[in-house]
């Protein structure tokens, strides 16, 4: 069987209200499938701990509750709220990496996805940090972290420890967008917002955040995204569907490298618009949180040596682009990292987009 095959019949999570239960493999995408939970109160060690080099199948399916008053807007953002079992995860500063180990105190693995409701796309480089209160009483706050995970994609989430059973608010705060909202996003996204969303702590909860353990666990390749329903899961748009003309598709220590020059109002006074859209292998999840350095070279001359500023468009989404003078037949383009993505990992992905130096192009 290819392997991409394989991970097509992988369990997938049939997401019914609020439950997050765990499907017996029906077809890609349609939540079909007898539910058959395994509820645990926290993951065991997984099988793979700091696993193999590069993009490798996660050790366990997880159930995720998605509470009823978990959705709200703010301004421009739309926030979206998930429950999980506490578990391992990966930070990264430059190119290390840094294991935070759950502990037997925490309750939690609390999730926030940020979008924009008309386009649904996904919305990185907003600081978000939660304040979960009981009664109007702080319970715990937090700054959590910018993620990547092969089921959610592109999200925000931590750890965090409750008190009890109950009732809770979670008071999402976001700060304007650090990339440059492009095209219908000019002029968006730039002042702060919070939200409350709403979430119970109960034994019924507790029930729908499940682990089922995959004997693939370890391969390479990758579980397929989650249906999260109202919420995006960060997917890159497809080649051929972003705007301007394809330079080319380059493999960086396994993420993907699409390169593009758009002539069109993307460019505006200059003559070509040039962006990296930045994906994951299998999935084609977006990989924000890049520095990119370009260099373009006509008959043995840079006619262009600069950043990739970080942008935000409707149609590209997150991606890494200059205005050009031109992009001619012929011209080399050399794209260098810089620094990797700066987005903490779930497991099947800490090994993976750290040593990344870059590709080369000829238009």
């Amino acid at each position: 069987m290819q392997r991409r095959q394989l991970l097509r019949t992988l369990p997938g999570l049939a997401l019914a209200g609020a439950a997050g239960c765990l499907g017996d493999g029906g077809s890609e995408g349609d939540g079909t499938g007898t539910p058959t939970p395994t509820p645990t109160a926290t993951p065991t060690e997984t099988a793979v701990t700091d696993g193999p080099d590069g993009v490798y199948v996660q050790s366990y399916l997880e159930g995720m509750a998605m509470p009823e008053s978990g959705m709200s807007m703010g301004g421009d953002y739309s926030f979206g709220l998930m429950l999980a079992v506490p578990h391992n995860f990966w930070t990264v500063t430059g190119s290390d990496l840094s294991r935070h180990q759950r502990e037997d105190s925490q309750s939690v693995h609390l999730m926030v996805q940020v979008w924009d409701e008309e386009t649904g796309v996904v919305l990185p480089e907003s600081g978000v940090s939660v304040e979960i209160l009981q009664d109007g009483e702080t319970v715990s706050e937090e700054v959590i972290y910018p993620m990547l995970s092969q089921r959610m994609g592109f999200h925000y989430g931590g750890n965090f420890t409750l008190a009890g059973d109950g009732s809770y608010t979670a008071r999402v705060s976001a700060s304007p967008l650090s990339a440059e909202p492009m095209g219908s996003f000019a002029g968006r996204f730039d002042e702060p917002t919070t939200v409350d969303l709403g979430f119970e702590f109960n034994q019924a909860v507790r029930d729908q955040l499940t682990i089922e353990e995959l004997d693939q666990a370890g391969d390479p390749g990758a579980i397929r995204p989650m249906d999260m329903g109202m919420m995006p899961t960060g997917v890159a748009t497809s080649p051929g569907e972003l705007p301007g003309e394809t330079v080319g598709t380059q493999s960086v220590d396994e993420a993907e490298f699409v390169l593009k020059a758009a002539e069109n109002e993307l460019a505006g006074d200059a003559g070509a618009y040039l962006y990296v859209s930045a994906r994951t292998p299998h999935n084609d999840l977006v990989l924000p949180m890049m520095s990119m350095d370009a260099t373009v070279t006509r008959g043995g001359e840079d006619v262009y040596d600069g950043q990739l500023s970080r942008a935000i468009h409707p149609d590209i989404q997150y991606h890494y682009g200059t205005r050009v003078d031109s992009l001619e037949s012929g011209d080399e383009v050399e794209i260098t990292v810089v620094t990797p993505p700066q987005v903490g990992r779930h497991e099947g992905y800490e090994t993976a987009f750290l040593r990344m130096d870059g590709a080369s192009f000829t238009a």
